[in-house]
């Protein structure tokens, strides 16, 4: 028999169904990237990869600050074909999550997949340049990134004026993606030293083995 235990986190919608992360099925019956569906007491739950998904990795790693509601919103930066993205609307059933991403066919993907999940508000837009898409999200109780560019960091900064006062941001910093060469403890170093001189630092945790040469850093403004 499946047993369902609610998440350490005590996040609204995150649990546990022996022992694999799972959220409840928003759209019943639907999956999005393949994943397992599982009923439990006329419920439908979604299990959620972490080798699909870096939130997914870094709550199973011990992720603490995730103090997600129903109706938070979020500015997502890099939302390719939207497994995170799902989940999170699992999750934030009464908010919206603002997904900013510059491919044309992720993010064909994600008006697919709005159409659905209302809460979910594609943007077709380089986060680099914020200026462009300002217009078109308010300001968000939290932040979270998966853009591997080398200027990760930079796109982080720009974008922190989206947050909420008391907001909290989320990286996940791809080491490679910086420097493909340099040692990857340098390149955590050097980026939590960049971030440390803006944000304060709450959390960092590194991905293995659900990703390697990953770190996930939980942030907010100082």
């Amino acid at each position: 028999m499946m047993k369902l235990d609610q998440h350490r986190l005590r996040t609204p919608n995150i649990l546990y169904i022996k022992n694999k992360l799972a959220t409840p099925n928003l759209i019943p019956g639907k999956q999005v990237y393949g994943e397992k569906l599982v009923k439990k007491n006329n419920k439908e739950y979604r299990l959620w990869n972490p080798s699909r998904s870096k939130l997914a990795a870094a709550i199973l790693k011990g992720l603490k600050n995730l103090p997600l509601k129903s109706d938070s919103t979020m500015l997502y930066l890099g939302g390719a074909s939207g497994t995170t993205i799902s989940h999170l609307s699992d999750i934030l059933t009464k908010g919206v999550i603002f997904t900013v991403e510059i491919s044309p066919e992720p993010i064909r993907e994600l008006v697919f997949l709005s159409e659905e999940r209302k809460n979910i508000a594609p943007i077709l837009a380089d986060a680099n340049r914020p200026d462009v898409y300002q217009n078109r999200i308010q300001k968000c109780d939290f932040l979270y990134q998966d853009v591997a560019q080398r200027n990760q960091v930079d796109i982080l900064i720009k974008n922190a004026e989206f947050l909420n006062e008391n907001g909290l941001m989320y990286i996940a910093v791809k080491a490679r993606s910086i420097d493909s060469t340099m040692p990857v403890n340098q390149i955590f170093m050097d980026v939590k030293k960049q971030l440390s001189a803006k944000f304060k630092i709450l959390e960092e945790l590194k991905l293995e083995p659900y990703e390697k040469d990953h770190l996930f850093l939980v942030l907010k403004t100082k």
